[in-house]
This record gives structure tokens, C-alpha cells and sequence, in this order.
């Protein structure tokens, strides 16, 4: 087995070196009424410091349940998570989770929601600070509204925005763009990819679409269904904004499809040939798979 030490070593994400998040081993089984029910098996991966990693597998097949294991909301039955090399105990003010649905409180206004999470610090600076991060989301003049007079994708920013004010060290996404409309959901893709950019946190984000994992993360790591395992690891080197309608994204979009048993557009389906992400692509955006899969190929 790869120590984490070993693999801070071999790691790398646009040049930085170190590993944040180490996940060695981990397996993960539910108690039923039918029996138990095992939702992870062997999982081996790393994230690098300032890396966004992206969760893509079928619906049901532990992603959620993984990254409440790295958020210290859960524990795995076997294996262990690091985060700078120390054993994860519990929940940590460092790491900060956006769900879904979000979780801003209905009876506050949007500048409440936002110096509530800055509580250790002086008034002053809560102002200054949530005036800052609501202007960096572009939502000036919003401040004294309360959350039922904005719309879903506003909503959304103010997530983003407190999550981002307490400036945390790792943002854990379970699927934070997955309740808006289409072109909601597009814009507030953009904007995203914005404000972690000006960041530069650490970010594990759940999503089932594709598309939207290849746009915002430096790597996708792609799951079987349940349990799951993880079938590869999947750089995109291209950077932002990226070319979505470039044959090596599309190539590499059909592949990860393909890999998750999905008929791509050409009506090929899953049962040809495994998805081999070296080919297809120019040799100078050639794929690479990371060290739990290193050799392996996607397959479907």
C-alpha cells in the first residue's frame, strides 16, 4: 500500500506540491433490515493542496456518504482519512460544507447570514468582511433582503459567499448547483469557478454531470455503482475558461460516459470496447491516470 508520505512526494496540481486530503483504504457499510449493505470499498486517493477534485458515479453509490467521511461528519468502518497529514476527528472550522439546497437561515437577511458565521470576530470587521465577499458575488444592494425575495441562483451565491467569508481551507460541494434550472445552473457554473479562483481553496465538489466536472476540476475521479470503487482518475489540463466543444474535451466527456454506462452521442453505449483515456486525445493534452489506478484504464 502507498503511504501518504510517499505520495505527498509524488502529487502535484498546477506546479504545487503537497498532499491536503489523504484517503487510504477506506470502506464504508450501512446496517439494514436486510443486512448490511456496503456502499465503499478500497478507496486510495489523494487531493493536493488547492486542487478541485470532482465525485462523478452513478446516482446511490456513496459519493455523499464519502464526502461526509471527509468533511468528519462520518467515519469509515476500515481505512483512514488525513488532512495535513493528521487523522480527521470530527468536523473542522477549516473545512466548510455546501449542500444542495443550501442552508441559509429564512428569518435573517443576507448580511445577517453572513456576519453570523464571523461571530469570534469584531463587529467592524464582520461588516467589512461580508460587505466584501456579497460584492466579490455580485450581490451589492442585496444586503438588508431576506432569503424568500431572491432568486434560486441569488440564493445560491449567498451559499457560496458564506462559505467562502470564513476563507476555509477545503470546500466540500454535495452537488451545490443540482436544484437550479439549466441556465441558472450554467451562470452560477460561471461564477464558481470565479470566486474559487480568486481563493485558491481546496475543493472536493459531488456532481452527477459531467459537463460540469470537466469544466471546473482540476480532476475527476470517476466511481463504480454501489459499492463503490474507483474505476480511474482523470486530469483535464485545459485551462479556464475551458473549451467545452473541443474534440479532446468531448472525447474525454464521451469516455467518462461511456465508463459510467452511458450511451454516448454517437449511440455507442458502454458495452464496446473499455474507454481508454490516452486516446483520441493530441499527444499535448494526453491523459494521465493517478496512483491508486496508474496503468489501469477507465472502464465501462
Amino acid at each position: 500500500m502507498v503511504s501518504c508520505a510517499a505520495l505527498r512526494d509524488s502529487t502535484r496540481c498546477n506546479g504545487a506540491m503537497g498532499v491536503k486530503i489523504c484517503v487510504t483504504d477506506v470502506w464504508k457499510t450501512f446496517p439494514t433490515p436486510q443486512g448490511p449493505l456496503p456502499v465503499l470499498e478500497a478507496l486510495d486517493f489523494t487531493v493536493a493542496e488547492g486542487e478541485f477534485v470532482a465525485l462523478v458515479g452513478p446516482s446511490g453509490c456513496g459519493k455523499t456518504t464519502l464526502l461526509h467521511i471527509l468533511a468528519g461528519f462520518d467515519r469509515p468502518d476500515r481505512g483512514a482519512v488525513r488532512i495535513d497529514d493528521r487523522p480527521i476527528q470530527g468536523p473542522r472550522r477549516q473545512g466548510i460544507y455546501v449542500f444542495q439546497r443550501g442552508a441559509v437561515f429564512p428569518w435573517l437577511t443576507v448580511e445577517q447570514n453572513m456576519t453570523l458565521v464571523l461571530s469570534d470576530l469584531p463587529p467592524a470587521e464582520r461588516q467589512r468582511l461580508a460587505a466584501e465577499y456579497l460584492a466579490l458575488a455580485g450581490l451589492q444592494g442585496f444586503e438588508r433582503s431576506y432569503p424568500h425575495q431572491l432568486s434560486g441562483g441569488m440564493l445560491q451565491r449567498v451559499e457560496l459567499a458564506r462559505a467562502l467569508v470564513t476563507r476555509p481551507e477545503i470546500l466540500y460541494l454535495d452537488e451545490p448547483l443540482g436544484a437550479l434550472d439549466a441556465l441558472t445552473r450554467l451562470r452560477m457554473r460561471m461564477e464558481l469557478r470565479r470566486l474559487l479562483t480568486h481563493e485558491h481553496c481546496t475543493a472536493v465538489m459531488v456532481t452527477h454531470d459531467v459537463e460540469e466536472a470537466l469544466d471546473l476540476a482540476d480532476r475527476v475521479l470517476v466511481f463504480s455503482p454501489r459499492p463503490a470503487t474507483i474505476r480511474g482518475s482523470l486530469l483535464v489540463p485545459f485551462p479556464h475558461p475551458r473549451p467545452l466543444r473541443h474534440r479532446s474535451m468531448l472525447e474525454l466527456k464521451r469516455q467518462i460516459l461511456r465508463a459510467l454506462g452511458v450511451e454516448d452521442t454517437e449511440g455507442d453505449t458502454a458495452g464496446g470496447p473499455s474507454a481508454d483515456l490516452t486516446l483520441s486525445t493530441p499527444a499535448k493534452w494526453r491523459q494521465s491516470l493517478e496512483p491508486h489506478a496508474a496503468g489501469t484504464r477507465l472502464r465501462a
